[in-house]
């Protein structure tokens, strides 16, 4: 039980599935917290390969409760600003996870489901999967995923996007980049392969490729970066 549940299998290959199927999985305090922990336990955990990051359900990830972004517009400032930092912190988090990500979207991904698509390396969709930068919908700034927005799809395709709210499919989420691959059969199947993939690397030498390509092209966020992120 739990907002994000965690399990580790003999490979190495870790899963964390996003658990609230009822709203969606839309993510509120409570997911956010359990996610940053999660991560950071996975991270520390020797064993770990691979994540695969899933949605409990129909759905991936359908962004922000919106009945939570309604308590939260009544939130002192600190508790607001700490509420957009736990969204920050958990999207740097899986972005520069020492490991391979991969996400298994399936039906809704919106909001800050977009960011966790682009925080990770290896994104499979279902032909069914239905994408949107929504927060503007609901009254609120995509603030704490724009820069990994910008890093996956470009600027130009976040600017047409994040301002329109627009939804889309598969189909377009692939041909701007948000997606590396819409597997029309067996999702469970391709995983497999991109996992017998992963596995046929050296663990060190794959952490040091991630690490680098990250480091390198400026694409790890310090304290400052999170603190204006976080700031709406």
């Amino acid at each position: 039980s739990g907002p994000v549940l965690l399990a580790i299998d003999a490979r190495g290959v870790a899963t964390a599935t996003l658990n609230r199927p009822e709203r969606g999985n839309a993510y509120d305090e409570a997911m956010l917290a359990a996610l940053i922990g999660g991560l950071d336990r996975l991270a520390a955990d020797t064993k770990v390969r691979a994540l695969v990051v899933r949605g409990a359900g129909k759905h991936f990830q359908a962004g922000a409760d919106v009945i939570w972004l309604g308590e939260a517009a009544a939130y002192p400032p600190e508790r607001a600003y700490a509420a957009s930092h736990a969204t920050t912190e958990a999207m740097r988090k899986l972005n520069e996870f020492p490991h391979p990500t991969i996400a298994m979207v399936k039906g809704a991904c919106f909001g800050g489901g977009v960011g966790i698509v682009c925080c990770v390396d290896v994104a499979l969709a279902a032909p069914d999967a239905l994408f949107g930068i929504t927060e503007i919908r609901v009254g609120v700034a995509p603030t704490p995923i724009s820069t990994h927005m910008i890093n996956a799809i470009g600027l130009r395709q976040t600017r047409r996007y994040a301002l329109t709210g627009e939804r889309f499919g598969a189909a377009e989420a692939v041909r701007i980049g948000l997606v590396h691959e819409v597997v029309a059969g067996d999702m469970e199947a391709r995983l497999d392969e991109v996992l017998d993939a992963i596995m046929l690397g050296a663990p060190g030498a794959i952490a040091a490729t991630k690490d680098s390509f990250l480091g390198a092209n400026g694409l790890k966020l310090d304290a400052r970066q999170v603190a204006l992120l976080s700031h709406e």
